[in-house]
């Protein structure tokens, strides 16, 4: 069963390619609906083509980000996720007095160095694309 679709507003492309498109569509039942229009979808329903022209060109282009913009996406989630860590994981051993001295001097060694190579994640040469994280103390 095909719905025919007469009127589309507020388009705005997902993508470069402006092939995938979140619109709002006048459903002959049930009124102005969101409706996310995608060449790979194989229900019918709703005809993409017949979308795809009635949008034509009147929609907002998609925000892609630069791969700078992205580079720096990423860095804030390494980093947030390094902090995590720290506090999670570190944090919790070494600022816990009666933790701390019960430890062996090999085991303070292992958890400073940890701590270390946890803040110098973003000095890694291939940051924040590709993080090799340091292996936490048992």
């Amino acid at each position: 069963m095909s719905i025919k679709i007469t009127e589309v507003r507020n388009a705005k492309s997902l993508n470069a390619e402006n092939t995938r498109f979140d619109v709002e569509i006048n459903h002959p039942v049930y009124g102005w609906i969101p409706y996310t229009l995608d060449p790979h979808d194989t229900d019918q329903t709703v005809s993409n083509d017949e979308l795809l022209a009635l949008i034509g060109s009147d929609f907002e282009a998609a925000d892609i980000p630069t791969p700078e913009e992205e580079a720096a996406i990423l860095a804030r989630e390494v980093r947030r996720e390094r902090n995590r860590k720290l506090r999670e994981e570190v944090d919790i051993i070494v600022r816990h007095p009666l933790r701390w001295d019960d430890m062996t001097a090999e085991q303070k060694s292992a958890w400073a160095t940890y701590r270390t190579d946890l803040l110098n994640v973003p000095q890694q040469a291939s940051f924040p694309h590709i993080v090799t994280w340091p292996d936490k103390p048992e």
